[in-house]
């Protein structure tokens, strides 16, 4: 089980539904999510129900960030999803994405955490090679939180992104398992 004392990170299930349409239909994560229009309760109803296939037929896998109630431990509260996208068993290699979605819950180690787990399970369990992330070169906090996680910057991507604020870069860091 992907868990720690403060998270645990867990499959999709349906009763994520209303937590994936705020999140996947907010214009804010658009920007680095790649995502031009909202998306339907009937597709995410569709999505959760594939969301069962493993990430050899997927290609990626996504999870729910959940943060563990310390005056209950059985109690738990989604707070945003990791994934590992764009799956290479060839070359044994994945991105990573993830969002903490509401600001309250950003700054607390949550993100490290989660990011510490999907690493030790990419590496350990599946047995990658690499893993890699796309970070717009203004996004301070996400450089900061995947450069102390191991990674390195190996390029920049002039004009990459376009925003409603003008184009900006984007770096692509990788972290390699020796």
């Amino acid at each position: 089980m992907l868990r720690s004392n403060t998270i645990s990170l867990r499959a999709l299930e349906p009763e994520d539904l209303e937590n994936l349409y705020k999140w996947e239909n907010s214009p804010e994560v658009w920007t680095v999510s790649g995502t031009l229009a909202p998306y339907s309760h009937f597709v995410l109803k569709q999505y959760l129900a594939n969301a069962h296939q493993d990430i050899y037929e997927a290609r990626q896998l996504r999870l729910m960030i959940e943060c563990h109630d310390p005056n209950s431990p059985t109690e738990s509260t989604p707070i945003g999803m990791i994934d590992l996208f764009d799956f290479d068993p060839l070359h044994l290699r994945a991105g990573v994405g993830i969002l903490i979605y509401d600001a309250q819950n950003r700054n607390q180690g949550h993100a490290k955490e989660s990011l510490r787990l999907v690493i030790e399970y990419a590496f350990e369990h599946l047995q990658l090679r690499q893993l890699y992330c796309n970070i717009l070169a203004d996004n301070l906090y996400s450089i900061r939180l995947f450069e102390k996680a191991g990674f390195c910057q190996c390029g920049l991507k002039k004009d990459w992104v376009k925003t409603f604020d003008g184009w900006k870069d984007e770096l692509m860091l990788q972290l390699i398992y020796t």
